[in-house]
């Protein structure tokens, strides 16, 4: 008998993994709301309201600033959720483009995986391809550092030969 525990989800871990997924995108989407503005907007002035009737005393003033506390921690981490679901989507979405586009270089897909140092080479490379297209008379007319570079030696070969004749 196999004494380890399967690694496998079950259907029960997926479910709660699924309604805490989707209980934080509807959060998310109504906070960024008009109405989820409003109601913020609402508690603040109700507090506010309230000042005179508690005689503006230290628990009425404990009560927003732990509120707000609350809200804003647990938001950090909703705004970081949508923004690392965002962040995925655009990459796929540019992985395809880059994988779809004919003379695309493939080396950007999953660019966003590289180390820092990989990134500073691509960088100087597309800082070329930025000076090569900047000599042409058409900027558009270079799509890759490697079609760049063909291009950029095809036309100093023409332009010696020109020269020469």
């Amino acid at each position: 008998m196999n004494d380890r525990r399967s690694t496998a989800r079950t259907p029960s871990t997926r479910s709660r993994r699924g309604v805490f997924a989707g209980l934080a995108t509807a959060v998310t989407r109504w906070t960024g709301s008009t109405s989820g503005f409003a109601v913020a907007l609402g508690v603040i002035v109700v507090w506010a309201l309230t000042g005179p009737i508690f005689h503006w005393s230290d628990t009425w003033q404990l009560v927003i600033n732990t509120g707000t506390t609350v809200v804003t921690f647990l938001m950090v981490f909703l705004i970081q959720r949508a923004q690392n679901k965002d962040g995925i989507a655009i990459h796929l979405k540019l992985n395809e483009l880059v994988a779809a586009v004919k003379g695309a270089s493939n080396r950007l897909i999953d660019v966003e995986d590289l180390s820092e140092e990989e990134l500073k080479i691509l960088q100087r490379h597309y800082r070329r391809l930025v000076e090569m297209a900047s000599e042409d008379a058409d900027i558009s007319a270079s799509h890759s550092v490697e079609e760049a570079e063909m291009r950029h030696g095809e036309k100093a070969d023409r332009r010696l030969a020109t020269r020469e004749a």
